[in-house]
């Protein structure tokens, strides 16, 4: 469905929650647990990034998150323009900073979605939509309560049966003409009441009215570690495997000197390769194929050869940078090899402690390294000795993408 620009919705996603009841991970809160190898919550900023509905994006935060979020960013299979503010105890705290935040921005409608939903969809955005676009001042997206509902009291002895006829079960996004909520907010906020569970509830206390649209079953909020876990197996079991490789060229050339370096290993030798760093040109041409696997360019964008600073460096630095850059991507190395084109020095005696070197700077099992060597049969500028050439090839596996 496409809409008239005027019609576009300014999106607060609140991620500033501890998440207690998930328990304890060393991923942070809930918001940032891997499911299907990504943070929940760059599954949900994705399915924002990708609908024609979307406006101003404000993420509400928590301000020890800063870099947990930063990293989940850059998960986003496609990145969104977003401002970032800071939350505060409660979500209603923070609801009322991502309004404020986005008040700024001049959009006239919200919508207000937690970071732990992310198994929504253009559908129900698109219902979400059409009801403010028809005059609705609040819309709340639920779905019709299946199970019989008990009350109890006191030591867990059944009072009685609820009726569930007419009972729903309130899902995010809840969406609004931003002045309306915003106002509500305030009031709520100014009058000392700080006890509401949900956005469409202060709009009930402003006496605003809350139009229902249908929601969705799969739009289920992670709350608990079964949840997660649940959520995780959901997107890996319909996974589509993603595997990738990327090739590095690097070539050095040979002046007078006492030795080259090749993988880290220093080699005698009555010449040097020339070059800004040490001009090891496998770990050049190797960091240059593992930057391929994420689309980040190549060395000299990250190392640039005009910089001081990197003359004489070890090369070493370079290939561990952009191993680094694969895993913040998501990215687990497999394999690595290096072919080093060359009339001398021999490759051969020096094989065993490269590839123990590759091992050790990529952090993988050495059987997953490969160092190879050959001549140019005096063919060309490596058969003149004028200089030494390396080809490299990397395989990565990143997080696997979802069918749906």
């Amino acid at each position: 469905m496409q809409f008239e620009d005027q019609f576009s919705c300014g999106i607060v996603i609140v991620a500033a929650g501890r998440g207690e009841r998930a328990g304890q991970s060393a991923e942070g809160p809930k918001q940032y647990r891997r499911i299907g190898g990504r943070p929940v919550i760059a599954h949900t900023l994705d399915i924002f990034a990708t609908w024609t509905g979307t406006g101003p994006v404000v993420v509400v935060i928590h301000p020890d998150d800063e870099d947990l979020f930063a990293s989940a960013r850059k998960r986003m299979s496609r990145q969104l323009d977003l401002t970032v503010v800071h939350g505060g105890p409660t979500r209603q705290v923070s609801v009322l900073a991502g309004l404020e935040a986005l008040a700024a921005t001049g959009a006239e409608y919200v919508l207000i979605h937690d970071a732990v939903r992310p198994f929504f969809d253009h559908a129900l955005l698109d219902r979400c939509h059409a009801a403010l676009q028809h005059g609705a001042e609040a819309v709340l997206p639920a779905v019709a309560v299946a199970d019989t509902l008990k009350r109890a009291r006191a030591g867990g002895i059944v009072e009685e049966t609820v009726p569930r006829a007419d009972l729903y079960a309130a899902q995010t996004p809840q969406c609004f003409r931003l002045e309306t909520i915003l106002s509500a907010h305030r009031r709520a906020a100014a009058g000392g009441r700080a006890d509401f569970t949900d956005d469409a509830s202060i709009a009930e206390w402003a006496g605003i009215p809350v139009l229902l649209v249908e929601g969705s079953a799969d739009n289920i909020k992670l709350t608990l570690r079964r949840d997660i876990s649940m959520a995780d197996e959901k997107l890996t079991r319909h996974a589509i495997p993603d595997v990738r490789t990327g090739n590095g060229y690097d070539v050095h050339q040979l002046v007078e000197g006492d030795g080259v370096t090749l993988c880290g290993v220093f080699i005698p030798h009555d010449r040097k390769l020339s070059g800004h760093s040490d001009a090891d040109v496998a770990l050049h041409a190797l960091t240059d194929a593992l930057l391929a696997t994420c689309g980040e360019g190549d060395i000299g964008d990250h190392f640039p050869p005009s910089d001081p600073q990197w003359k004489g460096a070890p090369s070493r630095i370079f290939l561990e940078h952009a191993a680094r850059i694969v895993r913040e991507r998501g990215g687990t190395i497999t394999n690595a090899d290096v072919s080093l084109i060359a009339e001398a020095p021999k490759v051969g005696p020096h094989r065993q402690q490269m590839r123990e070197n590759l091992a050790a700077m990529l952090d993988i099992a050495l059987d997953r390294c490969s160092i190879k060597a050959t001549t140019n049969e005096k063919l060309g500028f490596v058969g003149r000795r004028e200089g030494i050439a390396a080809i490299a090839t990397a395989t990565v596996v990143y997080a696997p993408r979802s069918e749906t």
